[in-house]
This record gives structure tokens, sequence and C-alpha cells, in this order.
């Protein structure tokens, strides 16, 4: 089975409507060996906050060493988005096996008009990954109520019940005492339930928990456990949590008050369920990222995206929204026909200038419903847009840079909004018939549309995901200029991205471009991503930076005893700087000082330790003229190498220290940003990709996105694809290979392949490897590397001056 032919499938399940119970999961988790029985689950429940409070939760287990499962919903762009182990997606793998495993069922019970649901069916699939990857915790958000709903198959060690106000009054009751008493049924058997409700409905979850442990600022009374928030720092918010023995300060990625109760919560939760450290606890709530909750895309002017989607949430969110000084406020509003438009639109009451928008979903209301309502609620100069992207477009035409847009109502309008900083436009190599079948059934393209357009491919090719109606549109448009593309053999399914691969000569790109311009659907704003992608009529944008006038040589320069390569050679300061005066002799652009090893199984340097290695050299070496650079993955050495003199920062760990982002914007210096799954890498680690250098560059997307909220630009966010880290000699090398499709990040791209263990596929040794180096330092400069990261200078300078020449050897004259 392919994994388009069993995706489809469990789209398909959404023809049958949602049902109150848990009976027909139950069933489903019987036939597969009822998988969930020996999970231990943190389940949380609630109104507002629950997906927030779950990703806390599930961020601060692994910070303390767990291996955890995190199961929620909605999605933004990927159904496997729901189900992630350690932070990563489930496979495609996984569910094409999962959907093996469970179709005969499934098929049975739908021939007898008994079906699982789709999240029924979803919700079995998460604990039967959540099982066959042993994780230590697996954390369920509760899809609606709690008493019926399907995640309460499992019995949990410790849950919560955020908050309740009144939302699917048709399923949970007319009042916020009966929904609060349906929400409460999620309480553990042998601890107190956790919650952040206040008034009846806190007396109506005393009533059914019996034992419970609130949260809250004390406001309306003695709370277990006291949460105080600080107001907004930067990006931030400042909050502190004080539990019965307990304590901690932090900071958190999601701002507002409202989620400074969500992590009391999500501590109070992870104090029950495991034994975690206070620090532990602090970085992840800080770690705690969560895309589309109210999340800060920029600040001139202020852009904000929130999934806020009922009255209660809008509140929120503009209480939050306070904390910002802007002029005009301009709204755009996207949201579902069963919510409560009136209440939405009165919470957005301020707004200076409205755009009502339908996201690309059935269940969407429609835009002349939305704008009414807006009319009625606000003063507002009120506009009507068929889509989300051409909505937040024309909201950000109109505003001034010390105004605020905020894109509101639903999940589902953000995600349509947010593509215009995620999308990747993945640039493919393609030379031969081969290689094009193979590009376009990684598509998931059906095998008869793979063989019909293979021939079509050999030429420009771009991979991205867009909307059912996108892919048609964009079909018709290239088949009317001589191109051509292939769509997803996923079902049109209004909640989906579907993958597409554009082929065309550049001509026909551009002459699409300008057919796209002034179109609705989100395509005019697609027009000009395609642009960006292409280089077609971009402007100059040059820092001066090393690497922008062609491929650059960093120098590595390890101040420390246990490199896997040079442990030990240069640790005393004279040794280093003559170390350091032979690179730039042999041609090193940038040099990187480290003073941590990040080999499979080296020690960790404490703070201090790693100053006093990586300081004093750079100090010494200030002066010189070649850009100095700090390989290390912590903030406060980071920030010491800084002051020290130097000019770049290189985190392996892809900005884990939540600090080292805010200290490279504070700066303004450009960060190197890798993708790791571990720092140092646990040699026994069974990684799997379904596509090595395209979950890379997903994973990496969101690593550069906080990076530039921060406030970097995009030319400052190098990426490295981490060979070497977490990847099999294979699957190095094919990152490698495809380095150009890395350019969909939009960023430079550094390669640090110097004497590494890829190079044993080929029979050279690990650490003493120059030949195979030197040829990888070829490869990597001939498929678009902006920085090779080396140990031997003058033999890869070279490399890189020939494959230069052989570009433009004019260069040379």
């Amino acid at each position: 089975m392919e994994f388009h032919e069993a995706a489809n499938f469990l789209f398909e399940l959404r023809r049958f409507a949602s049902r109150p119970g848990t009976d027909a999961t139950r069933s489903l988790l019987s036939a597969l060996d009822d998988p969930h029985e020996d999970l231990r689950c943190i389940q949380i429940a609630g109104s507002n906050g629950k997906g927030s409070t779950a990703r806390m939760v599930e961020r601060t287990l692994r910070e303390s060493g767990l291996d955890v499962g995190l199961y929620t919903s909605p999605h933004l762009d990927d159904v496997r988005e729901r189900i992630r182990v350690n932070g990563r997606k489930v496979a495609e793998r996984s569910l094409v096996e999962f959907v093996e495993t469970a179709e005969p069922y499934l098929t049975e019970r739908g021939a007898s008009g008994d079906s699982p649901t789709f999240f029924e069916t979803l919700t079995a699939f998460a604990l039967w990954e959540f099982e066959r990857q042993d994780v230590d915790v697996a954390v369920l958000e509760v899809g609606i109520g709690g008493r019926y709903d399907a995640t309460s198959v499992v019995d949990p060690v410790a849950s919560a019940v955020t908050s309740v106000t009144l939302e699917h009054t048709d399923i949970l009751g007319d009042t916020v005492e009966e929904i609060a008493t349906d929400k409460a049924h999620v309480a553990p058997d042998d601890a107190p339930l956790v919650t952040g409700t206040t008034g009846d409905a806190l007396a109506a979850v005393r009533e059914v928990a019996g034992d419970v442990q609130t949260v809250g600022d004390g406001s309306e009374g003695p709370v277990d456990v006291a949460v105080a928030y600080g107001g907004r720092d930067g990006l931030e918010g400042a909050v502190s949590i004080d539990g019965p023995d307990w304590a901690v300060e932090t900071h958190l990625p999601l701002l507002g008050e409202h989620q400074a109760h969500n992590a009391g919560i999500a501590a109070a939760l992870v104090h029950q369920a495991a034994d975690v450290a206070q620090v532990d606890v602090e970085r992840g709530l800080r770690n705690a990222h969560w895309p589309g909750r109210f999340e800060v895309m920029g600040e001139d002017p202020l852009v904000v995206l929130d999934g806020a989607h009922n009255p209660g949430g809008l509140e929120r969110t503009m209480e939050t929204l306070e904390a910002f000084d802007y002029d005009d406020l301009h709204v755009v509003v996207g949201a579902m026909a069963d919510k409560d438009h009136e209440g939405i639109a009165s919470a957005l009451e301020p707004a200076d200038h409205a755009i009502a928008c339908r996201p690309n979903v059935d269940r969407a209301e429609a835009t002349s419903v939305v704008a009414e309502a807006l009319r009625t609620a606000t003063d507002a100069e009120v506009q009507t847009r068929s889509d989300v992207a051409g909505a937040l477009g024309t909201a950000l035409d109109a505003a001034d840079e010390g105004d605020a847009v905020i894109v509101t109502g639903s999940l589902y309008a953000v995600r349509e909004a947010r593509t215009r900083w995620s999308r990747g436009m993945v640039p493919k190599r393609v030379d031969s018939v081969p290689e094009a079948t193979e590009t376009i059934e990684a598509a998931h393209v059906t095998d008869a549309g793979a063989w019909r357009m293979r021939g079509k491919a050999v030429h420009r090719v771009l991979k991205t995901r867009v909307q059912p109606r996108q892919a048609q549109y964009l079909k018709e448009e290239l088949l009317s200029l001589g191109g051509e593309c292939a769509i997803s053999g996923l079902n049109d399914q209004d909640e989906e991205n579907l993958d597409v691969v554009l082929m065309a000569t550049m001509a026909q790109y551009r002459r699409l471009a300008e057919k796209l311009d002034g179109q609705p659907y989100g395509l005019s704003t697609f027009a000009d991503e395609l642009r960006d992608a292409l280089d077609i009529q971009q402007a100059d944008d040059s820092r001066g930076y090393p690497w922008e006038d062609g491929t650059a040589v960093m120098g590595i320069l390890n101040v420390t005893p246990d490199s896997f390569h040079d442990g030990g050679e240069y640790n005393a300061i004279d040794a280093a700087v003559d170390r350091a005066e032979q690179m730039v002799a042999d041609g090193a652009d940038i040099l990187d000082i480290g003073g941590e090893s990040t080999r499979p199984g080296a020690d960790p340097v404490p703070v201090e330790d790693e100053i006093d290695r990586v300081v004093p050299v750079i100090e010494a070496l200030a002066e010189m003229d070649v850009a100095l650079s700090v390989d290390t993955r912590k903030a406060a050495v980071a920030r010491a190498a800084l002051d020290a003199g130097a000019d770049i920062l290189n985190d392996v760990s892809g900005l884990e220290d939540p600090e080292m982002r805010l200290v490279a914007a504070e700066y303004d210096v450009p960060v190197v940003v890798m993708h790791s799954i571990e720092v140092p890498v646990d040699p026994d680690s069974d990684i799997h990709y379904d596509d090595v250098v395209e979950d890379c560059i997903e994973q990496l997307t969101e690593r550069v996105l906080l990076a530039e909220k921060a406030g970097l630009d995009r030319e400052q966010i190098l990426v490295d694809p981490g060979i070497g880290f977490g990847k099999s000699a294979a699957e190095s090398f094919e990152l490698l290979d495809r380095l150009a499709e890395f350019r969909a990040l939009g960023c430079p791209i550094l390669v640090g392949h110097s004497h590494k263990s890829l190079f044993g596929l080929v029979g050279a040794e690990p650490g003493d490897c120059l030949e195979a180096t030197i040829a990888g330092t070829t490869l990597a400069a001939e498929r678009g590397a902006d920085v090779i990261r080396i140990h031997d200078v003058a033999e890869n300078a070279t490399a890189v001056d020939v494959v230069t020449a052989a570009e433009d050897p004019e260069r040379f004259e």
C-alpha cells in the first residue's frame, strides 16, 4: 500500500459523523491487541488552552530525559502532525503500517454501518504508535468534552481541565456547569485532577472529581498552585509558579496571562507524572513553542497569528495584544460555521480595519456572515476577501509600520496565513527520466500519473504544498503555458494540503507568476513566493558576509581535549593563535572556535569551563582580518564570545537553548542552525526518516522561524543539514547530493563533513580521511554550499577554488 492510498483511506472516514462514547474506539483498540493498556497517559481537557498545555507537558517531560508521545488536534498542514514521538511527527511508513493492520476491521465495521470515525481511528493510531515506540509517557489532548471523548479509553496517571466556556452546547450541555461536569470525567483514579477552572465550573468539577488541585493567580480564592504573570519581556512572557513543594521561574514563548495559567497546569501535571528537576521544568516550558497560538511573525508592523475560535479565547487574545504598543488594528477573521460569530466579533471591538475571509474548509462560514457580525459589533472598516492569504496581504498593505495585524477566528485561517512564512519551495535537480519518476512519486502522485508526466519533469522543478483548489489552478495555468504540475494522489480533502511538483522553464515560471498576480485563493501571494524561490526579479540584499561572494571556507579551531579529529592539539592559546594564522594564510574566510566536543558519547562541559576555553582565544584573534565564529550550544557562552569579539554563532543543537536566538538577535549576528535530533548523538539511537532531506528541511523550517521571529533576517540564519548527526552514512551522502533542496528555506547553507564517519561507506578511515573530505568539499561546493566547515584549510580551499573556476573562470584572471 502506498502512503497516499493509506492516507486517503483515513480521510474517507470523515464521512462518518462525530458521536459521543468510547465503545467504537475500545472495539478498534481490541482488534489491535489493546496497545493502550500499558501506556502511562496524561489526558488534558478544556475549552481553551488544552493544546498549549499538552505541548508544555510534552516538552518538559522530554527535557527531563523521557521518551514522550503527543497527540493533538487539529493539524496545521499535515495530518501526521497530530501524532508525535519526541517532537517528530509520525513517519509515513508508520501510517501505512497502521492502515494495513486496521483496514480489515474498519472495512468490516463500515459494511455494517458502524465504522469508527476519523477522530476515533486517529486516536487508536496514536495509542498504537506510542506503544510501538515504547514511550515513557503519552500526552493526549481531548477532542470534545471528556466523558465520551475517544481519548477517554485510557486510564490516565494525571489529568487536567484547563478552562470551561460555552462550547459544543449541542453535545456537552447548555450551561458551564454541564460542560464542566462532562470534562471532569477525565479525572485520574489515583491523583487529583488539575484544573484552572473557577466559580460554578470549579464547583461542578469538584462534584465529579472529588480530589482536585487548583491552579490560578489567587484572585478568586486560595489555590494549590499559584501562578504570577510578570508580563511581556520581548517576545516571551515572564512567569512564576509556586507548587506544594516546588517552585518555577521562567519565561514562556507563548504570551499572555492565560498561557501562564496553562504553564502552571502543565507544571502540576509534570510533577504528578514524573520526578523532574526544576531546571528541566523551566527549560521545558521555555522551549514549548506552539505554532498559531499568539505567534508573533513580525514587528514592523506587528503581525500575530492566533487560532482562538470562541469568544473566551478571543478575549484572552485581545488582552495579550494590549501588552504591545500599536496605532491602528487590522484584523483578518475566518471562522467555522458552528461558532459564535457575534461573540467573536464583539471580542474584536477595538479593530480599526477588519477583513472577513473564508478558510478553504467546507465547514467555514461565508465571508458575508462574518463581515456582518464584524459590522454589527465594531466600528471597523470591514472588507471581504475570499481567501485567507489574500486577506492577509490586504491587511499588510493597509498597515503602517506602527500598526498591528492579527489573523484569528480559527486555526484553519491561521494555517493558511502561516504558509506565507513556512511554505518551502524545494528545488529539485532532475537530469533524467528515472530521476523525474522518483521525484514525482515522492509527492505521492499515483503510479499512472507519475508514468504520464515523468518525461515532462526534466527541467526546472519545484516541489511544495498547496490547497487543493490552488493545485488545480496551478495545473491548469502551467498546462496552458506548456509546463506541467503533478498533484498528489491524496483525495481532495478540505483539511489537508497537497504535495505538488511544478515543472517548467524559467520563462514559463515568470509568465505563471505574472498570471497569478491579483488572483484569488492565495495565488497572488504564491506568485511572490515563486519569484523568491527562483530568484526572479530579486533585489541585492548584500550585508558583506563572507559567503555572499561565493563559497566561504570555515576553518575549525577546537580548543578542547576530546574532539574527534584534533583533540588537545590547540588547547594552549599560543598554539591556537599559530593554528589560526596558518588557516587564514591557507585561505580561511571564517574561523570556528569550539570549546566542547559534540562527538558521540562526549561528556558535557560546564558553562564556565567552556568560556574559559574559548574567550581567551577569541580575544587573541579579534584583530585578525577574518570572521570569528563560536561553536557552542549555550547562550551564556555565546554572549561571552560575542563580547570578546566573535562575529557568528554556530549552534549544533538547532537553538535548543531558548536564549540562543535572543542573543543572536540582540547582537544582530548570523547564527548557524543545525539539524540534530540530539547532541551529542547517542550511537545506539534508531532514527527513521521518510525522506532524510525533506524531513530535515521540514524540521529546520520551524527552527528558522524561531530565529526569524526573534528579529533575524533569513540572510543571517545559516542552515546546516547536520551530516553525521543522527544520520546513517548513506543518509549523509544523500544530504550532500541533494544539498540544493535546502534552498527552500531561503537561508545560506553550511556543510560540516570534515573527516566524519560517512566516509567509512567508501572505505576511508573516519577521523583521518583527507582525500575523502576534499571530495566531499568539491561535491558540496558544486551543489551550492555557501560555507564549508573543515579542518584542513589549504587543501579544501583549493577544492572550492576549482569549483568556482569551473563556474566562473574569469574570476581568477
